[in-house]
């Protein structure tokens, strides 16, 4: 688990280098650090700051999960009009930790309010006074592990020192890296637009790879923008923005304890006031907001555990979307439909068998499959050219899409997600070590 940025950059097998992601730079009222905390066996970044100086905006939607981990009961519970900071943890979900881990993000809250009120009297010529309830925290890792505590309030005087008032690629990247846990690649996205005539940014970072299907995001992503923005209108944009990406997204069908998201607006653009969502300054703010968080969704899936193929469901013709994303992610989530596609194997009485089972009414004669621009069901009978070679080459390619019509209705839905693997396997199987 030896993850550094000088690793992943010099990493030739897997041909991941700095100049095949965004060019995200500089957000203004944003700052950035990342440090070592020990809380892997190997040296590598594993705790994360991001510092709103002014103090930003911000909305975010947890997970639908009964069973809540400790960082996101304290994030619930805190309600400040501002975000100082938020700070996300990697090796440990803070999960099944009961007392104990909920005083441990009060303890590391009292401790950085104080530190960040110490720095901004250094820095700021009007300095703030920040407040326990004015940092939030991400956490993310193996669940019902004592919470690292200790290992992470002796390393906050470096997270401090080490914060980057100015940012570039490099540390957006080091950031990403610094979040991930079976992640093997960071996760970045950017966008950039106008309100009114106002240039704004808006720029994500996010993590994942298991224990993704969700009720509401998955993950942990994060959207920071220097957008002007009220809380509640960013919190409407958000809730809109996540149903046909993070939303719409499945690895293996499960849901996390920790699964977060969240967008935090510095307001240092100086746009004109938005005064609802429906104002027609932000129309391209939301296009652009939904590209940032359908780009990491996208990475996510990608990425999943094990993953050799990235697979791309459509639902189309359906009388409601709720009963098109149904299917989908009956389709999505089926584990004989996932090894077929790892397989290879053109195995389309799966795909059958996944709609059957997602309990919504289908016209069975007017049922339709393809398999990229290959016919494979035609009006509920296999299609009369089917051919088995050509459809065994097409799941030879590591992007598939699978396109099913039910000729109930007019709605569509997609959802993206991904193969399950012999590495899937291997990885979950040996998770904690």
């Amino acid at each position: 688990m030896g993850i550094n940025l000088s690793n992943f950059l010099t990493s030739k097998s897997q041909n991941r280098i700095l100049n095949q992601y965004q060019d995200l730079d500089h957000i203004d009222g944003l700052s950035i650090s990342a440090v070592c905390a020990k809380l892997y066996k190997n040296t590598r970044d594993d705790l994360v700051m991001f510092y709103f100086r002014e103090g930003a905006n911000f909305a975010s939607i947890y997970t639908q999960s009964k069973i809540l981990s400790e960082n996101i009961k304290w994030n619930l519970n805190q309600k400040p009009k501002k975000i100082f900071s938020l700070i996300i943890n990697t090796r440990n979900a803070n999960s099944f930790t009961g007392e104990q881990g909920y005083k441990s993000m009060q303890h590391i809250a009292d401790i950085v309010s104080k530190q960040l009120t110490d720095k901004q009297k250094e820095d700021e010529d009007k300095p703030r006074v920040i407040k326990s309830k004015n940092i939030i925290f991400g956490c993310t890792g193996t669940i019902g592990e004592k919470y690292p505590e200790e290992k992470i309030r002796i390393k906050i005087p470096d997270l401090i020192n080490n914060i980057k008032y100015t940012q570039n690629k490099y540390i957006w990247m080091k950031a990403a890296l610094g979040i991930m846990t079976t992640d093997t690649q960071p996760k970045i996205a950017m966008e950039e637009c106008k309100i009114g005539n106002v240039s704004v940014k808006i720029y994500g970072v996010a993590k994942g790879s298991g224990m993704i299907q969700p009720n509401m995001a998955t993950t942990l992503g994060y959207i920071f923008t220097d957008a002007e923005i009220s809380n509640e209108i960013l919190k409407k944009l958000l809730k809109k923005n996540v149903e046909n990406t993070f939303n719409a997204i499945s690895c293996d069908g499960d849901t996390s304890t920790n699964d977060m998201i969240s967008i935090f607006s510095t307001g240092k653009a100086k746009n004109s006031m938005v005064r609802s969502i429906n104002d027609k300054k932000i129309k391209f703010f939301d296009e652009s907001l939904n590209k940032v968080l359908l780009n990491l969704a996208k990475r996510v899936v990608a990425d999943g555990e094990g993953a050799s193929k990235f697979v791309t469901i459509n639902v189309l013709n359906s009388k409601t979307e709720q009963d098109a994303k149904k299917i989908a992610f009956s389709v999505a989530n089926s584990p004989l439909v996932k090894t077929a596609i790892s397989g290879e194997d053109p195995n389309w009485g799966r795909i059958i068998m996944a709609i059957g089972k997602s309990n919504v009414e289908i016209n069975l004669n007017r049922l339709s499959i393809k398999f990229g621009d290959l016919n494979i069901v035609n009006k509920g009978k296999i299609y009369h050219q089917y051919n088995e070679t050509e459809a065994a080459n097409y799941m030879q390619k590591s992007s598939i899409e699978i396109t099913i019509s039910i000729g109930k209705g007019k709605k569509n839905f997609t959802v993206y997600t991904m193969d399950l693997t012999k590495k899937y396997l291997e990885i979950n199987s040996d998770y904690r070590s």
